[in-house]
């Protein structure tokens, strides 16, 4: 995404664990589109000093933050029960508690500045519960889109802007493993669609819009049966 913005000509804030990562980033950023500015910072979402140091940081430095993305997740787990609960708490834990925070002191600048767009990255799967490793997983993104609307409802009618969106497939790392997924996109096709739909600042967003944007329905009245061969 971040590539695809600084084609759009946004100066970036980036921050992510690895650091090397986010410095060969800033320099293909700086590549596509030596106009912006591009500044990183380490950071580790589930903590939560960190997470408001940074922002303010982030803030500071570029007098005002028009857009923040909240991506950060991870997909650990394993059916409830079966002797996972550290995997399966590491995940609710950086997808919902660490989303939190990071919406909590985005809110906290765009509040500030009277002004703002908060992005946060949930998942088809927020639609219905999920088996296996995606129970916890598809719960932390339900309750992410619900957290989200929450803060839309808290800013109706203000310049504070709120959109979810609401990925299908995506080939990263956090599936790299898993061999049959349904409509599975690349990954540059993806990010690709995602930064479209941010740049409406719609509500909610389901992207690629074919086929997520109509199976979402199906998926909301599918049977269990059903949903136990998906997963």
């Amino acid at each position: 995404m971040a590539r695809e913005f600084a084609k759009k000509g946004h100066n970036l804030a980036l921050c992510a664990r690895r650091t090397e990562r986010l410095d060969a980033l800033k320099c293909e950023c700086l590549e596509i589109n030596p106009a912006i500015e591009v500044s990183v910072a380490s950071l580790d979402v589930n903590d939560d000093d960190a997470v408001f140091s940074v922002f303010e940081r982030f803030a500071e430095e570029f007098g005002s933050i028009d857009r923040i993305i909240v991506n950060a997740g991870m997909g650990k787990g394993a059916s409830i029960g079966t002797g996972f609960y550290d995997a399966n708490k590491q995940t609710a834990t950086t997808n919902f508690i660490a989303a939190l925070a990071q919406c909590e002191a985005a809110m906290t600048i765009f509040r500030r500045q009277n002004n703002g767009h908060l992005v946060t990255i949930s998942s088809i799967s927020a639609v219905r519960g999920f088996r296996r490793a995606m129970t916890v997983y598809a719960a932390t993104k339900a309750g992410l889109s619900s957290l989200s609307e929450g803060i839309r409802i808290d800013v109706l009618n203000t310049p504070i802007k709120v959109t979810t969106v609401h990925p299908g497939f995506i080939r990263t790392q956090i599936n790299e493993k898993v061999k049959t997924v349904p409509f599975i996109v690349d990954q540059q096709t993806g990010c690709r669609a995602m930064v479209r739909a941010i740049d409406k600042e719609p509500a909610n967003a389901w992207v690629p819009a074919w086929p997520w944007a109509f199976l979402r329905f199906v998926l909301a009245v599918a049977p269990l049966s059903w949903l136990k061969k998906m997963s």
